[in-house]
């Protein structure tokens, strides 16, 4: 029976570099958040409930998502970040569990999912184990700033509206410290994914 992990942690934290690691370990990785996307810009029902809801703007003339609009009407305000998870969020549940029947059939040992939001949105009860990945802060600001070329005042406030560190620690089954080099991240990836599949690490499959 397949097995299923959470990965999340704050912005720059590296929960992407977790998951590739464990890709490349023999797990498959379901990005919650890419999902979220591709249904906000794929799905009919989708876009229709979020023009209802955020009005026509909530799509250009060429009819693709405009994240900026969308960012700017949920920012800040819990109402609407509400109405935006109401109309998602089941939909990448959803979604998730079609990934864990696949995996189930596929004989895959660890399905993960990465989300940027699992305890916020319950998702950690649909969940056997969840790690979380932690970084200093001023590192995850230098590494945010310079990947989306954002100030760090712009940074964090985005960390603002994220559970604190310390309370995703406390939730946390497992706690992944990228703190140091690759090879030190790797270490504990590898000890995680033993420990959740019970499996020697090596080549993708085997163990």
């Amino acid at each position: 029976m397949v097995k299923t992990l959470g990965v999340t942690g704050g912005i720059g934290s590296g929960k992407t570099t977790v998951c590739r690691m464990l890709e490349a370990l023999g797990a498959r990785v379901f990005y919650a958040d890419d999902e979220a996307k591709r249904i906000m810009a794929e799905d009919p029902a989708v876009r229709a409930e979020l023009v209802d809801a955020f009005g026509p703007a909530s799509y250009d003339a060429a009819g693709r998502l405009n994240r900026a609009y969308l960012a700017q009407q949920v920012f800040g305000d819990e109402a609407n970040v509400a109405r935006i998870n109401a109309i998602v969020h089941p939909r990448v549940y959803a979604a998730f569990e079609q990934a864990r029947r696949r995996a189930e059939a596929d004989g895959v040992p660890l399905l993960v999912k990465e989300a940027a939001l699992i305890f916020e949105t319950g998702g950690d009860r649909h969940l056997d184990a969840v790690a979380v990945v932690d970084a200093p802060v001023e590192e995850r600001i230098r590494r945010v700033a310079e990947r989306d070329g954002a100030t760090p005042g712009q940074v964090r406030a985005r960390m603002a509206h994220q559970l604190p560190p310390e309370e995703l620690r406390r939730r946390a089954d497992f706690v992944i410290e990228n703190d140091g080099d690759l090879a030190h991240l790797r270490r504990q990836v590898e000890r995680l994914y033993r420990t959740m599949t019970g499996r020697q690490t090596g080549a993708p499959g085997t163990g």
